[in-house]
């Protein structure tokens, strides 16, 4: 290759990186503005906001999120939704722990443990989402349920405890400066990118979202995309079940409580149709970050942890309205 070919190869790159930094911030302008308003005033109403620390500490909150949501978008994208991920988080945290503190199975065996049982569980939501009728929101309450029992069962209601540096290092560890499940958030984030945007799976996931009987009669396999979504979805919950049971040193029954709302939130936040067939995974990453840094930052000026509820529900209101609003206007 010549150096005039080897130079407009990478003009071209330049190009397509430029036109994707110039699309990605025009698609998510309003959400990029809401977080730059809310870093500044909370800069000025604490002075721990914007050090090295903190910061790390938010990234670190923000990961185990994050990866819920990766896998929620796609579930909402399809127009679907799944409330098990949260009771997932506890059932793979407490096996996890429970087979390395009781068991004394290898780190690793256990750790493949708990992300089966998210998969497993994600799977079952998925087939029985594509081979019937019954709507997501009924068949993931049920699982949610499931999972939830099933870990105060394992339990008996209490936490497992382990003290294992190696299973520590998972959640809490750092490489360099960086937290480890920083470091899995960036492949996860790519992973999911990649799978949207540079797939034909990502395709037949917009298509199905959009119109379900459509992409059935363009011959995409819906049921297969439904249930690989769902299975998907459980991966991410059981992973971030181990890497909350090691970053609180033990599996906690009561774990995830939530969490599938703080990772709704973040996809709705991110520009995602509540209806599905549109969405991006940029705009979650960037709908994660406002709620993280707004738990944060309520954390900083100590507000009552039951005024964060109300907080966070208004937030998920505003930005549900806004897609409405946008929605409305289309239409005209």
């Amino acid at each position: 290759m010549s150096r005039t070919e080897s130079a407009k190869k990478e003009l071209t790159i330049f190009q397509r990186l430029a036109r994707f930094c110039q699309n990605f911030f025009k698609e998510n302008m309003g959400i990029l503005i809401a977080l730059f308003v809310i870093c500044i005033a909370l800069s000025f109403l604490s002075d721990v906001f914007l050090t090295q620390k903190n910061i790390m500490n938010v990234l670190r909150q923000m990961s185990t999120n994050l990866y819920l949501a990766c896998g929620m978008t796609m579930v909402i994208i399809l127009g679907g939704i799944d409330l098990s991920v949260g009771s997932i988080i506890a059932f793979s945290g407490v096996v996890t722990v429970g087979l390395i503190a009781r068991n004394g199975m290898p780190i690793a065996a256990a750790v493949l443990a708990g992300i089966f049982i998210g998969v497993v569980v994600g799977a079952f939501n998925g087939m029985v989402i594509a081979k019937t009728t019954i709507p997501p929101f009924i068949v993931t309450l049920a699982t949610m349920n499931i999972a939830r029992g099933a870990a105060y069962i394992y339990t008996g209601g209490q936490p497992i405890r382990v003290m294992s540096d190696e299973f520590n290092f998972i959640g809490s560890g750092y490489v360099g400066d960086v937290p480890t499940p920083v470091i899995y958030l960036a492949i996860i984030v790519f992973a999911s990118f990649l799978i949207m945007n540079q797939t034909k799976f990502g395709r037949h996931i917009y298509a199905v979202g959009g119109n379900t009987q459509a992409a059935k009669f363009s011959g995409i396999n819906t049921a297969r995309v439904k249930f690989y979504v769902h299975t998907f979805s459980g991966l991410m919950a059981g992973i971030t079940g181990v890497v909350l049971a090691s970053r609180m040193f033990s599996g906690q029954p009561t774990s995830g409580d939530g969490a599938e709302m703080d990772a709704i939130a973040a996809v709705v936040l991110g520009g995602t149709s509540m209806s599905g067939g549109s969405g991006k995974i940029g705009g979650t990453v960037i709908g994660g970050f406002v709620i993280a840094v707004l738990n944060n930052g309520l954390n900083l000026m100590n507000v009552n942890s039951f005024w964060q509820y109300v907080v966070k529900g208004a937030v998920i209101l505003i930005a549900v309205y806004v897609d409405y609003i946008k929605k409305l206007r289309s239409r005209i």
